[in-house]
């Protein structure tokens, strides 16, 4: 499913960002020891931004379809981790009727502090990164990240340490970006970048593929799996809007090997293939560009000998060839007794 929302903002951005794109290594130059360091400090500046609330947008959005998934389980968890909670873009549509008690974490101590919950569960605070994190094994009946663990560079570890704090038959409830999103500004830019500099480099992270995590999954010992996607498509005015909302939701580049000067000439290129490539235009007239975002759900449960197994190999009865005259082997072999006497 795709859905199209519009994201628009007053046009006097443009043309400051544009002026100041020389100077951007001296405006927006972070450490680059670790990708780690990088991104906290990406979340505290935006976390500190007056403004902060006009960019939870997509988050929000996902957070409540990923809430609307934990109230489909007709569980209550007593227990409960929001891993990477960010500004509580879950926690906050999570009902009481579903979890008890809920630990929000996250690397950025500002993001935790400002992170919204339902009123009646109980909550703790907890400033931890999403990386290598630390709860006690078999403690959590149920973990939850919405949008964060796509900033996990060691992904199949994180899994594993989630496996390890749920109990037995506890639930693993995530989304994350997919390898779809944002293909368009990808393309742009390495198309601008070929033309005008001879070569590309890189200036959006790279993303889990679809295809990847149901396996990531089962090596975590996960089991009982359940994976889909969605997209989200957002429209902008143009490029420079997109980026500037990127920052604000503390999603801008933090690759170690990022390149931190972008030519003005390069990102003026890439805004026009952008507008060529992509560009759309609204029943009103009023052109826009569409930025993709793939969202992967992901369900999995810790095996516990009361979950459902699936049968032994061998052990059917009815050969996947017969399967075109199904309703009349159901026929033959679906004998119902009646007794006259009740």
């Amino acid at each position: 499913m795709s859905i199209l929302l519009e994201r628009c903002l007053s046009f006097t951005f443009n043309i400051r960002y544009i002026r100041n794109i020389n100077y951007s290594a001296t405006n927006y130059a972070l450490p680059t020891d670790s990708v780690i360091n990088t991104k906290l400090l990406q979340k505290e500046r935006a976390a500190q931004a007056a403004d902060v609330k006009l960019y939870d947008y997509i988050k929000d959005e996902v957070g409540y379809r990923l809430a609307d998934r934990i109230f489909d389980i007709k569980r209550n968890f007593k227990k409960a981790l929001d891993l990477g909670c960010g500004r509580g873009y879950v926690s906050k549509h999570i009902l009481t009727e579903c979890v008890q008690e809920l630990i929000l974490a996250d690397m950025s101590t500002s993001f935790v502090n400002q992170a919204e919950a339902t009123e009646g569960i109980k909550i703790s605070r907890i400033a931890m990164d999403e990386e290598n994190f630390s709860i006690e094994q078999n403690s959590l009946d149920l973990v939850i990240s919405s949008l964060s663990l796509h900033w996990v560079n060691d992904l199949p570890g994180c899994f594993k340490n989630i496996n390890k704090s749920l109990k037995n038959d506890g639930v693993f409830i995530g989304a994350l970006f997919g390898g779809e999103t944002l293909f368009e500004l990808r393309s742009s830019l390495q198309l601008a970048e070929l033309e005008r500099d001879g070569g590309i480099s890189a200036h959006i992270s790279p993303f889990a593929d679809v295809r990847d995590i149901g396996s990531l999954l089962t090596r975590a010992n996960f089991t009982m799996l359940t994976i889909d996607v969605d997209e989200i498509v957002i429209g902008y005015p143009n490029m420079f809007e997109l980026m500037w909302d990127l920052k604000g939701m503390a999603e801008n580049n933090a690759i170690r090997n990022r390149k931190l000067r972008l030519n003005k000439d390069t990102v003026l290129a890439a805004a026009a293939i952008y507008k060529e490539l992509y560009g759309k235009m609204k029943e009103d007239g009023t052109p826009y560009v569409p930025a993709t975002f793939q969202i992967i759900y992901l369900l999995g449960w810790k095996p516990d000998p009361s979950q459902p197994k699936p049968l032994e190999r061998g052990s059917g009865k009815v050969s996947l060839k017969n399967l075109y005259k199904l309703d009349e082997i159901i026929q033959e072999t679906k004998n119902v007794k009646i007794d006259e006497d009740k």
